[in-house]
């Protein structure tokens, strides 16, 4: 196992690397470069050219892209070219509320999905399976930005449920510890506040939830269903084993393989969603740094974020690789 550990591990660096080239290469492509973008109405052509010698845009690319990872290493981003505050503190502030909304919105989608994705597989074809169905089209096909529109309008707004937008209400008074707002709460025994800012997440994360529960539904449907055709769960039928044991040892436990990918994947997808869901929650995450610094071609921001959620990503999927081996000893071997 643990050669296994450390093989995944090293072949996370050359990962990273490459995709610190591309990050570096498309942003250095970008009409204008980040001189301008940095100057915004006082770029001239000769305050260009003397911010590029200052920032070294004027060296060998070889040069510049040196200079950048030896800065990422080090966790130096660069300061924004809109706040002027160091990119690596407005993302410290950020990351919470997004790893917040991300987690409640993959705990929805994982919770419900491979439950229902099991059910509807042992009642392939009743009514019941159709819904499932049907309900997962819907939920892959309705863009996230509307279903949040439609979430705080009637739940919101017509009902008045839940909070329309914001992490926690104005009127709380939380101490902040780690930036995460339910747990803060909970840390400092400030329960009203956590209650509130679960009150906050719920429509957020519901909408951000909607096409990765689909998705969850869909694979573990079609996984259990493969399974329970194979050779192995007959013989398992045939020998009297409790159903109990089959559906657990033998079937549940072959069928996560695919949906631990698709687990993995869905990382990705959900901090593309929160970008949106964010914008229509003012959540206030990375997600809106992203949307920011796009529309005000803030480099240094941009290139931050980027990166990352490449990161994350990667190690998501270390992950998911490491719950191969738990789930089936002999991914070890490979």
């Amino acid at each position: 196992m643990l050669r296994f550990v450390v093989r995944r591990l090293l072949q996370v660096i050359p990962t990273l690397l490459l995709l610190s080239i591309v990050v570096f290469a498309w942003l250095r492509s970008l009409p204008g470069g980040p001189a301008t973008a940095f100057l915004g109405d006082r770029a001239t052509p000769e305050n260009i050219a003397e911010l590029s010698r200052l920032m070294g845009l004027d060296q060998p690319i070889w040069v510049q892209y040196g200079r950048f990872l030896g800065r990422v290493v080090t966790g130096d981003f660069g300061t924004s070219s809109i706040t002027g505050q160091p990119v690596i503190d407005e993302i410290g502030r950020a990351l919470p509320a997004t790893i917040e909304l991300s987690v409640a919105a993959l705990v929805i989608a994982v919770g419900l999905g491979i439950p229902l994705g099991y059910i509807a597989a042992r009642y392939r074809g009743r009514p019941l399976d159709v819904f499932t169905v049907i309900g997962t089209l819907v939920g892959v096909a309705v863009p996230v930005f509307f279903l949040g529109y439609v979430l705080k309008d009637v739940f919101a707004v017509d009902l008045g449920w839940f909070p329309p937008s914001g992490r926690q209400s104005v009127a709380v008074d939380a101490t902040k510890v780690t930036g995460f707002a339910v747990l803060d709460g909970i840390l400092t025994r400030e329960f009203d506040a956590s209650l509130d800012a679960l009150r906050h997440l719920v429509l957020p994360s519901l909408a951000l939830a909607t096409i990765p529960l689909a998705v969850i539904v869909r694979i573990t449907r079609a996984s259990v269903l493969d399974v329970l055709g194979s050779d192995f769960v007959r013989t398992a039928n045939s020998k009297g084993l409790a159903p109990g044991t089959v559906r657990g040892r033998h079937v549940l436990r072959n069928a996560l393989l695919p949906v631990s990918t698709t687990i993995g994947l869905q990382v990705g997808l959900l901090l593309a969603g929160a970008v949106l869901t964010e914008r229509v929650f003012v959540w206030g995450g990375v997600g809106t740094l992203l949307a920011d610094a796009i529309t005000l071609r803030d480099y240094p921001r941009l290139q931050a974020v980027l990166l990352l959620g490449a990161l994350i990503y990667v190690l998501v999927n270390l992950l998911v690789d490491l719950s191969y081996a738990v789930i089936d000893p002999r991914v070890r071997l490979s």
